[in-house]
This record gives C-alpha cells, structure tokens and sequence, in this order.
C-alpha cells in the first residue's frame, strides 16, 4: 500500500493484525523489514503498521536533498497514520525513527497514544554535535562514492552492531544484506537531510518537559550513543520511564528481540490500563537517605 505525502511522495507501507494501531518507525540502516520480530509478537493484539521511509524503496526516494529532512521525516509518519485512517496511534521508533517519533509526541500529541523511543539520542550532546555531523556527511559522500555494498562492510560491523553480529548471527545477516541493498542516493541524502542537520535534543527541552503522552524510553547499555541521552530525556519528559537492556547495542530490537518486545509489551499494557502517569513531584529530589533539608 502506498501513501502520500504533501509534497507528492509516496511511501510504502505495511500492516498486519487488528486492533489499536501501533506504527513502527525505522532506523537508518534498516528498512520496515526490520520490525517483523516485533509485528510477529503484537499482530495478535494490535494492528501493526510498518512502512519505509521516503529514500528506501520501495517508497519513492526523491533526488532532490530539499526533500530530506527531520520535519519531512514527521510528516511522512502522520501520512502513514492518515492513509490507514488511524486517527490514533500507538508509535515504536529505533534511533533516526526514534527521533521521528519523539518529535511526533511534541509535534502531533492528539494522534500518538503512546510511544516507545528507543537507541536515540546520537550527535545530540552540544560537546558531540559537530563530530557528528561531520561523520554523517562523511558517510553520506561514501555512500555516493562507494556504494550501498561497500558501506555496508563496515558499517554493519560498528562499535554498537558487533553485538548483534555475536548475539544473533542470523539476524545480523539478514541486516547487512538488507543495508548492502539500500538506494545509496536516498541513503547519502538522509543521512545529510535528516540525520546531520536534526536539531539537538538538548535544545527541545523545554518542549520535552511540557509533554504528558506516556512515553518509555530503551537503550542498550552498549550503545554509548544513546546512553547519556537517554538518561537526559528521562529526567525531562514527566511521563518517561527508562529500560536498560543489558549487554546490548544499537540494533535492541533484532538482538534481543524477547527482552525489547517484553519492554514493549509491558508498557502497552500499563498504557491501556491507566497504569502509566505522570511521575510524582516528590521523585525529583534526591538527597542522602532520601531526606529532603531545608
């Protein structure tokens, strides 16, 4: 299924199951094949919506880099959502679909139920954002120079992939040959468009702290990128929570799909069930033996 976008894009969708409808967003070295762990365990009970993003057939991949950006990346998500008439949704994002859906909460919080954000968080300390950029254009002039198969023989095999590659050899494969098959075009051009120039999440903590969708934030306690912001993005949304899953890198929810759909799991259910609040004034001051001096 195809849907389409303001500026006449069409992106490539999927769905599975029935029920609240519960959309996937991607990362940049996957595609919407990398959820059918996920979609596998909630099709049963939710409706699950997975799609491309613009760049990575078969979604269209616009030549144009004016065409790529963060605000792009949101609104093709909230195409998605309109195209399968789902008014509301729950959302579930790793890393550069972490981001897209941490800025639909801010940006679109009648249509998101709730979301899960989960490897996010890279470039986005002030001290690390120009190194950042700098790699990703980098990567993105590889992509161009080289080609899709050729980055794919490093970049699979990064400080925070390795785990995957050890934990889940299979899944590993199947990742690396889906990412030696990207479009190195729609590739070079998120990777300037939409990953190098997004904004800081520093610099959204004033929004962040006004949200009251539930939102739980995941990171693998290996994937150094995400760790620090992470933590930032739990002590400034009010209705956060925070998983560590242990031994993990970038890529949670291919290698350990069991403990990441757990997490998931649970917090969809507390969701549902009004469990999950806004957490309590009290648990923001910390002092020694939790007494609070004048």
């Amino acid at each position: 299924m195809k849907a389409g976008t303001s500026d006449g894009i069409e992106i490539y969708y999927e769905e599975e199951g029935q029920g609240i409808p519960l959309l996937f967003i991607h990362e940049f070295a996957g595609d919407h094949r990398s959820w059918a762990p996920q979609v596998g365990r909630f099709a049963g009970a939710y409706r699950c919506i997975t799609y491309a993003a613009r760049g990575y057939p078969p979604s269209d991949v616009p030549t144009d880099a004016a065409a790529y950006s963060q605000r792009r990346a949101v609104d093709d998500a909230i195409a998605v959502l309109d195209a399968a008439g789902a008014k509301q949704a729950h959302v579930v994002g790793l890393s550069m679909g972490g981001f897209a859906a941490l800025h639909l909460v801010v940006a679109h919080p009648s249509r998101i139920r709730s979301a899960v954000i989960a490897g996010v968080g890279y470039g986005s300390q002030p001290e690390k954002g120009e190194q950042f950029r700098k790699e990703s254009h980098a990567l993105a002039a590889a992509f161009e120079s080289q080609g899709s198969a050729k980055v794919a023989e490093t970049y699979a095999v990064g400080p925070a992939r390795v785990q995957l590659q050890n934990k889940n050899p299979d899944a590993w494969r199947e990742f690396a040959k889906a990412l030696a098959q990207h479009d190195p075009t729609g590739a070079a051009l998120t990777m300037r468009g939409v990953q190098a120039a997004r904004p800081s999440l520093y610099d959204l903590q004033d929004e962040l702290r006004a949200v009251r969708t539930p939102v739980l934030i995941l990171s693998g306690d290996e994937d150094e990128g995400s760790l620090e912001p992470s933590m930032m993005l739990k002590r400034t949304i009010p209705t956060s929570g925070l998983v560590i899953l242990p031994r993990t890198g970038h890529t949670s929810n291919l290698e350990d799909p069991l403990a990441f759909n757990d997490a998931v799991g649970a917090f969809l259910t507390a969701v549902s069930s009004g469990e999950w609040r806004e957490r309590d004034p009290r648990a923001r001051t910390t002092s020694i033996m939790g007494v609070v001096h004048p």
